[in-house]
């Protein structure tokens, strides 16, 4: 019996990969399917089943490409109904890999067609459950997002289910069974993830806030819908795909991969109204980049920012990146449903620069800097973009919140003629916004480097006092 757990950091998402006696069974793959495939041939095994744990709405899963390319099964369980050919596992029911047993488990709550795996060995012991967005390390998964698909569905409605679910379905189970979630600390499919990717049950049972023996339905449902955010804008649509279908791999990568020079790179960006997307390092980009490009770093959370400011999952794209990258950047674009990319800048920016082509930059500082501007003109502008939580958490006390997440609300307060000082955490999500704000006229943004990590550092602000995020409603 071998359990492989492939995490994916940038989505915080976890995929699985389980063999026995030559047969493989993968649950929710990410959309690129050639190392599952890769896997499965090196050991010499034949993949029988992709597993769903349900309609995934942070990213977009490769069944069907997986299935396409082996005749594995796509197996979902009940209240599926996608627009695909799938098998419909009952609850209860026991599917055959090799010499275990995958138990299907229905526990609607998170979705309506939500289903844990409970894995038996050769012997017929469990000995662990691939929970999906049911039972996270830490926390349970949030109720509110199959209401934005069906609006018949209600939070409430939804985390009524998944307090049955966990107390009917997963908490009589042994104490020594090991979590295998879907997710991880990052993932915005629940909101008090652990940094912990794997636990046993019987932890779990001690330290996981939703599953306390003597918390009433009532409890449950005002915990667990108290201090959601809203979810990403791109969600939905994700789960659209998942349920309707979506172009092969291959089709997007064969038509993101096209390369083109200075001069076509250009004329398509005049003539076609795609995105200019550069996924270098924000400092990078800060020191030259395409006119009216914007920037989200490939090494940040780079999927779920892309989602996050991109509203059109068909926007077309175009890519600045460094040599090199493009498959990994093409290929992390369609883990989120960005399947339009159409080229891509040959030799990156300092092709561009070569060819004579204009170059913009965005001013950085030095928290030191700002520290010492501020003391000479205590009436100096910034922008802190972090989320609402972390601003209440601590921040300058003259700053402004302007969360990158709601960065449209943010732009009405935003002068055009002032100068304004923006940061974030540590220096990734100030550049999205001001590389945003500066392709649409915006031009007296400033980035401070380090951001409130080198802030505080300085020990010349004025900080304010420390609320317990926790208190934060």
């Amino acid at each position: 019996m071998k359990i492989e757990q492939i995490y994916t950091g940038c989505l915080a998402q976890g995929a699985y990969y389980i063999e026995s006696d030559g047969e493989a069974a993968i649950i929710d793959p990410l959309r690129e399917v050639q190392p599952y495939l890769d896997k499965a041939a090196r050991n010499g095994a034949k993949i029988k089943y992709v597993l769903e744990t349900h309609f995934h709405a942070d990213f977009v899963s490769g069944h069907l490409d997986l299935s396409g390319k082996t005749g594995a099964k796509i197996v979902y369980g009940p209240n599926a109904k996608p627009a695909f050919d799938f098998y419909a596992a009952t609850d209860g029911e026991e599917l055959t890999l090799g010499k275990l047993k995958i138990k299907a488990l229905h526990t609607p709550g998170h979705t309506m067609e939500s289903t844990c795996y409970l894995l038996k060995d050769e012997q017929g012991k469990d000995v662990a459950l691939f929970s999906g967005d049911t039972l996270f390390i830490g926390d349970v998964g949030r109720p509110d997002l199959a209401q934005k698909v069906k609006a018949e569905l209600t939070q409430d409605m939804l985390a009524g289910h998944l307090y049955d679910s966990l107390r009917t379905k997963i908490m009589p189970l042994s104490d020594d069974i090991i979590v295998y979630p879907a997710h991880g600390a990052g993932s915005a499919c629940g909101k008090n993830m652990s940094k912990e990717t794997t636990d046993t049950l019987g932890n779990q049972k001690k330290t996981n806030y939703a599953l306390r023996p003597d918390m009433t339905r009532e409890e449950f449902i005002k915990e667990v819908t108290t201090g959601l955010v809203a979810p990403p804008a791109y969600f939905p649509l994700n789960v659209m795909l998942n349920i309707e279908g979506y172009e092969s791999i291959d089709k997007v990568l064969e038509r993101g991969l096209h390369a083109m020079s200075p001069d076509a790179f250009e004329a398509a960006a005049n003539e076609t109204g795609a995105l200019m997307l550069d996924v270098r390092e924000a400092q990078v980009f800060a020191g030259g980049f395409v006119p009216n490009s914007i920037n989200i770093g490939l090494q940040g959370s780079f999927a779920p920012w892309v989602g996050a400011m991109i509203p059109d999952i068909k926007q077309e794209i175009l890519l600045i990146c460094e040599p090199g990258t493009e498959e990994e950047v093409v290929t992390r674009l369609s883990r989120v449903g960005y399947d339009y990319v159409i080229g891509y800048l040959e030799g990156g920016i300092a092709a561009w620069e070569k060819a004579g082509k204009e170059l913009d930059t965005i001013a950085s500082i030095s928290a030191e800097a700002l520290a010492d501007l501020q003391a000479s003109d205590p009436s100096v502008a910034i922008l802190d973009v972090r989320k609402k939580s972390e601003y209440q958490s601590e921040h300058i006390l003259q700053a402004e919140n302007a969360p990158l997440d709601f960065i449209n609300d943010a732009l009405a307060g935003i002068d055009k003629s002032k100068t304004y000082y923006v940061h974030c955490a540590g220096g990734y999500r100030s550049m999205i916004f001001a590389s945003i704000l500066r392709a649409r006229g915006y031009s007296n943004l400033v980035d401070v480097k380090g951001g409130f990590k080198a802030i505080k550092e300085t020990n010349k602000f004025s900080i304010s006092d420390y609320v317990c995020p926790s208190t934060l409603l």
